[in-house]
């Protein structure tokens, strides 16, 4: 059976095929930016955090000369500072790879998963 002919050109075989491709490509971005580390440091270096390519913290590393039990709030802005940074890092990644898969088509705006 031959299948409908869409409008634009194209059938709907080959419709149906891209868009498995798309699914496949969406796939293995989620797989990379799982995988993807990110990592920013604060206070020249004392505090060091790790996020994945989707924002996520995987790991925070504070070294003993930052922990100052006088002053506990420096190091809490250091924290959220790296973090931050971290997070910042890996969704400008994340956009400029997702740029790169979409081609420029800004399907990146629709809130797909990929």
């Amino acid at each position: 059976m031959k299948m409908p002919k869409i409008p634009g050109g194209g059938s709907m075989r080959q419709m149906m095929e891209q868009a498995q491709r798309m699914m496949e490509q969406a796939q293995r971005f989620e797989e990379e930016m799982d995988n993807l580390q990110v990592q920013a440091t604060a206070g020249g270096g004392v505090v060091k955090a790790t996020v994945n390519g989707k924002g996520v913290l995987m790991s925070l590393e504070i070294a003993p000369e930052a922990i100052d039990p006088d002053d506990a709030e420096m190091l809490q802005d250091l924290i959220v500072s790296a973090v931050r940074e971290a997070q910042t890092q890996a969704e400008n990644i994340r956009a400029e790879r997702m740029g790169q898969l979409t081609g420029g088509l800004g399907l990146d705006k629709l809130g797909l998963p990929f």
